[in-house]
């Protein structure tokens, strides 16, 4: 076993007495396994990786790294796609997939208690087992930690009707880099005491503070959910439906679309029928109680033969509406089949620009000679540009970064944003001062001085 020498003898000692031999690892394979997330491309080793059990660990190991001017950069299942957890200066990882317990549920209070190395699947398994709903679904959900969701201010498919993560957080542990434990928030809807730090937390990818635990709101499960699909011969026909189908009065759970490279990859993958001489297919659905379901999809479905749909399909049963998300939820793994790298980023504009950034990704994959299929949350104007390329090849990366520059940059200039959920990381920082400016960036880091005087969590990210 190989020890890190950037990590003091001493140091190691009194790391592996807070949270015991097992838990504090310095061999070659933990370093390069806690080296990258999901995010390619990007890769910093780490010095040491540190599993932490509980909330007065967490704090006895960021009071140690803080005293000795060691970066500490706190990670669950790291799926984020931004970088977020990439040890680019070295120093200690902080795992957090140890604190892996959901402590309540609570069908009187609806609210759950967990923490942050919860998978979000199992969050919403244990509240579906009460008739009880935690609506963030974000695509990485089986393996994504609830910590992370937090920290990322996930979203998912339910997102336009339901919220993102920031909505259901009601009150965060945390414990700050130089140790002390704090309360923001608890069990209550209201609460106005001092800032809402709970807020600020969330969506700061690890740079403020440690969560250690979450309490969040839970919604009363709906009696049923229903989808359908249509197909548009071209993009600009789909994000013209969602217009309409949003000014009907209808405020769908589900409003998808996939474009037409992404539908024939979709369809090589899982064979399950879909039109790839299409130019689009827009995915919609609904859920409550019968009743408005049938009425609401009805509405989706004369929006979208409205605006020109070539075809329409209303799943039948459980079994085809399962058909119907899987197109959604394989477009990923589809694309990541075609080349051996997936650059996935996403970007978000207003819902009434979405066909106009959709036709300019398009023209910018022409231009640089690259294979882009888009898929994304069409409700909510949230985008997903994603290229598949060869690693080996050096030039395809250049004009895939290049690109990339030139769609945050439409994004940005048609009222967007450079990310609507996969955050900022290490990937976005270059873009980060283009969208906020140097008065926004400066007060940000004041606030991080603020939590981390002597910058030691996860440092390099959000300007700090």
């Amino acid at each position: 076993m190989a020890t890190a020498t950037a990590i003091p003898t001493g140091l190691r000692e009194r790391l592996i007495a807070v949270v015991g031999r097992d838990h504090v690892r310095t061999d070659e394979g933990a370093l390069v396994t806690f080296s990258t997330d999901a995010t390619p491309l990007e890769r910093g080793r780490p010095d040491a990786v540190v599993f932490a059990a509980t909330a007065e660990e967490v704090a006895s190991v960021l009071r140690l790294a803080n005293a000795s001017g060691i970066p500490v950069v706190p990670r669950g299942s790291g799926t984020n796609l931004s970088a977020g957890t990439v040890p680019h200066r070295g120093g200690i990882v902080l795992v957090l997939t140890r604190m892996n317990k959901v402590k309540e549920i609570s069908d009187s209070d609806l609210v759950a208690v967990c923490e942050p190395g919860v998978r979000t699947i199992e969050l919403s398994q244990a509240a579906a087992a009460k008739g009880l709903l935690y609506p963030p679904d974000p695509g990485s959900q089986t393996t994504a930690t609830i910590g992370g969701n937090v920290a990322e201010c996930a979203g998912g498919l339910r997102a336009l009707k339901y919220g993102v993560t920031r909505d259901y957080v009601l009150g965060v542990e945390a414990v700050l880099p130089t140790g002390e434990i704090i309360r923001s928030g608890g069990r209550l809807v209201k609460d106005v005491a001092g800032y809402d730090l709970r807020r600020l937390l969330c969506g700061s990818e690890g740079t403020l503070a440690v969560m250690t635990e979450l309490t969040l709101r839970l919604v009363p499960a709906p009696e049923a959910s229903g989808y359908g699909m249509a197909y548009f011969p071209e993009l600009a026909d789909a994000a013209r439906a969602v217009s309409r189908v949003l000014a009907s009065g209808v405020l769908p759970v589900t409003l998808e679309f996939l474009d037409q490279v992404c539908i024939g990859a979709v369809e090589d993958y899982a064979k399950i029928g879909l039109d790839t001489s299409a130019g689009a297919l827009l995915i919609f659905g609904q859920d409550g109680n019968a009743a408005v379901i049938a009425r609401d999809l009805e509405r989706m479905g004369q929006a979208c033969r409205t605006e020109g749909a070539i075809s329409l399909r209303i799943a039948e049963s459980p079994e085809e509406a399962s058909e119907v998300l899987e197109a959604r939820r394989a477009a990923l793994p589809s694309l990541s089949r075609l080349e051996p790298l997936t650059l996935l980023e996403d970007a978000t504009v207003p819902r009434s620009r979405i066909a106009e950034m959709v036709e300019y990704i398009q023209e910018v994959a022409r231009r640089y000679e690259l294979k882009i299929g888009t898929f994304g949350h069409a409700g909510d104007g949230n985008l997903h540009p994603t290229a598949v390329l060869d690693h080996a090849d050096e030039d395809a990366v250049r004009r895939a970064r290049a690109a990339f520059d030139e769609i945050f940059a439409r994004a940005l200039e048609l009222d967007g944003t450079i990310t609507g959920e996969h955050g900022i990381g290490i990937v976005k920082l270059r873009y980060l001062e283009r969208q906020l400016g140097a008065d926004h960036m400066a007060l940000l880091r004041r606030i991080k001085a603020a939590f981390d005087p002597n910058g030691i969590l996860n440092p390099g990210k959000l300007g700090s």
